[in-house]
């Protein structure tokens, strides 16, 4: 699964097209509120654990997208209006951030307990 094409468009949103076809988006405050930087989701080295204070909401330039560049053949690398850039978006992370009406039902469906 790679992605082939991420772009920006109007109403704070992101569209995702995907190499098995798949045409999806995600809106710009959950991408970045997932970013997965150990100084938005913490980190463990060395037996020490960094665990980040809430993130300030309210900081401008916080939810606008500025830019987007590959690294490597397996992630994005975002860079937001408020500085923020570290976080590396992998595939994986991406795709399951989609909003499409199918990969909502999925996510819902493998959440649902069995019965």
């Amino acid at each position: 699964m790679q992605l082939k094409q991420f772009r920006q468009e109007a109403g704070g949103r992101v569209r995702m097209v995907w190499d098995d076809g798949h045409d999806g988006g995600v809106s710009l405050q959950p991408l970045r509120d997932a970013c997965p930087c150990a100084g938005c989701k913490g980190e463990t080295i060395l037996l020490q654990t960094f665990v980040p204070p809430p993130p300030d909401v309210a900081t401008p330039g916080r939810y606008v997208l500025k830019g987007a560049s590959m690294v490597g053949n397996y992630g994005l690398q975002l860079q937001w209006a408020d500085g923020h850039g570290e976080g590396i978006y992998s595939w994986e992370i991406l795709r399951a951030l989609c909003e499409c009406p199918q990969c909502v039902a999925e996510r819902m469906a493998s959440e649902t307990p069995p019965r």
